[in-house]
């Protein structure tokens, strides 16, 4: 299941005027978008057994009156977190990054939709984009916040520029790990309260757990209340 990046864009306006661009994304990656009341390939939804997972598109329209904005209201509305406890949104750039590399390039999104998923109280938030790891803590309005998602820069898996080797210096608070190198990451979801998460960095044929976190879900919170109805998102 994938989200479009930046590379995906392909916009050509001359000879594409009535479209939108994503021509070769859209073609070669149709996902299930309609089954979760969505119009476009580019945002959608999907549930896996105790999870409802959100790939929103940070490469269309996100503002308060756009489409996606709208179906992103409707469909963290409609989360039964007794059927599916576990929130998991991810998008491309990432809304909190403390690297020098793409710096800000998310954060028109994050002002136009961060309250809509700390409302809801997303579990975690996943981006890529910046080609190193970062761990934040809970977060949300930029501090540290027990009832906001927890944001993972996980754009490490390789490609053809190199890494983002530059951090900003001193570490944010809200950082609590970050490396540039390549690696992957598993998040475990072991229960309805319970899960783990595990970056691996890769050094040619090894694999290396460097970070690892329990995670618990704010379903299962009773300090942050979870939304009973569109009118509280």
């Amino acid at each position: 299941m994938v989200t479009e990046g930046n590379h995906e864009v392909e916009s050509f306006p001359v000879i594409y005027r009535e479209l939108e661009g994503f021509i070769a994304y859209n073609a070669r990656w149709p996902m299930p978008y309609e089954e979760s009341g969505s119009t476009s390939n580019l945002y959608y939804s999907f549930d896996v057994v105790g999870a409802h997972i959100i790939m929103l598109g940070s490469y269309t329209n996100f503002e308060a009156e756009s489409d996606q904005y709208k179906w992103l209201m409707t469909d963290l509305a409609g989360i039964d977190r007794t059927v599916t406890p576990w929130v998991v949104v991810l998008l491309h750039a990432p809304w909190y990054n403390s690297n020098e590399a793409h710096k800000g390039e998310g954060e028109s999104m994050r002002k136009s939709m961060e309250e809509l998923l700390y409302l809801a109280r997303v579990d975690v938030v996943y981006a890529g984009h910046v080609h190193a790891y970062e761990r934040f803590t809970r977060v949300y309005n930029n501090k540290k916040d027990p009832c906001g998602p927890v944001y993972i820069t996980i754009g490490d898996g390789g490609n053809k520029e190199g890494l983002a080797m530059s951090f900003e210096k001193p570490s944010p608070s809200i950082s609590e790990y970050r490396e540039p190198s390549f690696g992957h990451g598993r998040l475990r979801i072991l229960n309805s309260t319970h899960a783990i998460w595990a970056w691996h960095r890769n050094n040619e044929s090894n694999s290396h757990v460097a970070d690892e976190q329990w995670f618990e879900s704010l379903s299962s919170s009773k300090a942050c209340k979870l939304p009973v109805s569109r009118d509280e998102l």
